[in-house]
């Protein structure tokens, strides 16, 4: 028997076939009649010179060739389709295509794109704001911003901003609260967003940290960090607002942080794209400009003083 490969439509076919374990279903998927699907897969099997399929009554089983060829086959017509999706997406340098959480894309992200439009007219962004960690390849992702600890194994990883919470609210609450005491009596805001990280970084982690005997048991409560953001420039309350939902409304004077004392998480955003992409034009001024929009509030968190989360007194 020849080394030769078979034609590749032969063994499309095939692969279909075995997926399925029916005739029927694989001709459907690849938009064949099944008699041709059945003319390819004889055609395979006269080439290779043994049955692949049990022809039953009603179904088709994998004969021992043919479970041994099935997950090659598979795996092969996988790396290829990933290749072509991988060469089309250099082949269309106009589109950037970034996922990021709700909360970062609406909060950090969509206030800023003008700029990149204006500085890179040529790039078409593309924004897909989810919390599911998406596939670069199955779902066609260029970039990546997401949040935590990582590991982000196979991928090439440029962490951003160390992330803080402080308390934040409009100026003209802050005259009612004067001190971290007088929070006792404030409305307060929880992000439950970050209730997953570990040391914590919420309302009671803050007070422990300040030494302020209090733990908050009321107070409306938040899935979305935007949300409770939102909630806070609407004078609602005193949200514990983190770096990147609330570093451009502190900058710009919408909110304020009167206490100058911040407790930094151990968790932060990273700028994630596929090894060996980072600098492809359109990536690289993207991560760039980035970069140059984070500087431009630094003086924010220079202005605060850090308490790390896991120096904070336990309870």
């Amino acid at each position: 028997m020849s080394d030769r490969l078979p034609p590749l439509t032969a063994l499309r076919a095939f692969e279909a076939a075995a997926r399925h374990l029916s005739f029927a279903k694989a001709a459907a998927e690849l938009n064949v009649t099944p008699a041709a699907l059945s003319y390819q897969i004889k055609s395979l099997e006269e080439h290779l010179g043994r049955p692949l399929f049990r022809r039953l009554n009603r179904a088709v089983e994998l004969t021992e060739a043919g479970r041994t060829l099935s997950p090659g086959a598979t795996e092969g017509f996988r790396l290829l389709a990933e290749a072509w999706r991988s060469l089309r997406r250099q082949a269309d340098s106009d589109v950037l295509s970034v996922t990021a959480g709700p909360a970062f894309t609406a909060k950090w992200l969509a206030p800023r794109l003008f700029d990149f439009a204006r500085a890179h007219p040529e790039i078409d962004l593309r924004f897909t704001a989810s919390l599911r960690l998406m596939d670069f390849d199955r779902d066609e992702i260029d970039v990546a911003i997401r949040f935590g600890v990582g590991p982000d194994t196979g991928l090439y990883s440029l962490p951003l901003a160390r992330e803080w919470v402080t308390p934040v609210m409009t100026p003209e609450m802050a005259r009612d609260f004067p001190s971290p005491e007088s929070l006792r009596d404030a409305p307060l805001i929880h992000d439950d967003s970050i209730a997953f990280l570990s040391p914590p970084c919420d309302w009671p982690a803050w007070f422990r940290a300040m030494g302020v005997d209090f733990t908050p048991e009321h107070g409306a409560r938040f899935s979305q960090a935007d949300h409770a953001v939102d909630a806070a420039l609407a004078g609602a309350g005193v949200a514990l607002g983190r770096r990147a939902m609330v570093i451009k409304d502190l900058h710009d004077g919408r909110l304020v942080a009167p206490y100058g004392v911040a407790l930094e998480s151990t968790a932060q955003f990273r700028f994630l794209c596929r090894p060996g992409s980072e600098d492809r034009p359109q990536i690289k001024a993207f991560r760039d400009w980035v970069l140059a929009e984070i500087d431009k509030t630094t003086e924010v968190s220079r202005g605060l003083r850090m308490i790390p989360a896991e120096e904070a007194p336990t309870p």
